[in-house]
């Protein structure tokens, strides 16, 4: 990561939510069976989330699709928040981040994860803990849920060292806060 020269590497993923929600184990009483509750309609969409697992910082979309057109809207937005300073993006080989149809904006390095390894993306670490709070929930609809969704997301914006505690491996930060040690490449 030295060689491309960023201060700050970010972790990117994307995660659906909808309407129909996940079942988890339930507590009730003996001989009754749990109350699953549950949605038939397949509507959903996709929440693009950037997190800098050093600090805690995110940045969060919802979005209607995976595609290039909403990684690249995303991509600005990154920029956006993050100003003009040179950041590393840690993500995914997904068809839609490594389409030659997307614009990358100046100042943001691509740094692709190996195949088959989301355990490595600190980004799917916040998501299973969304997960857990929408479990086993019913929204009558997308507003509903993006009012909920925005509610549970809430705590980290407000409290980043809550994030940081999450997503904050420590291979990861010791990796980064190298770098900032370290002189730049010639």
């Amino acid at each position: 990561m030295s060689r491309l020269a960023v201060q700050r590497v970010f972790a990117m993923d994307e995660a659906r939510f909808g309407l129909k929600v996940t079942h988890r184990r339930l507590w009730c009483p003996f001989g009754s069976r749990p109350p699953w509750t549950h949605e038939h309609q397949y509507h959903w969409f996709w929440l693009y989330a950037a997190v800098e697992p050093v600090s805690g910082t995110c940045l969060v979309l919802f979005l209607p699709h995976v595609d290039g057109l909403c990684f690249e809207r995303f991509l600005e937005e990154l920029r956006r928040h993050t100003g003009s300073d040179p950041i590393g993006l840690v993500l995914d080989n997904s068809g839609s981040h490594s389409s030659g149809k997307v614009h990358w904006p100046e100042g943001i390095a691509k740094i692709p994860l190996p195949p088959y390894s989301p355990e490595l993306n600190p980004a799917e670490r916040w998501f299973e803990a969304l997960r857990r709070v929408f479990a086993n929930a019913v929204f009558d609809t997308l507003d509903d849920l993006e009012a909920a969704l925005t509610e549970a997301l809430r705590p980290y914006w407000q409290n980043p060292a809550k994030l940081q505690r999450l997503v904050g491996y420590p291979w990861w930060c010791g990796a980064v806060t190298g770098l900032s040690n370290t002189a730049p490449p010639i």
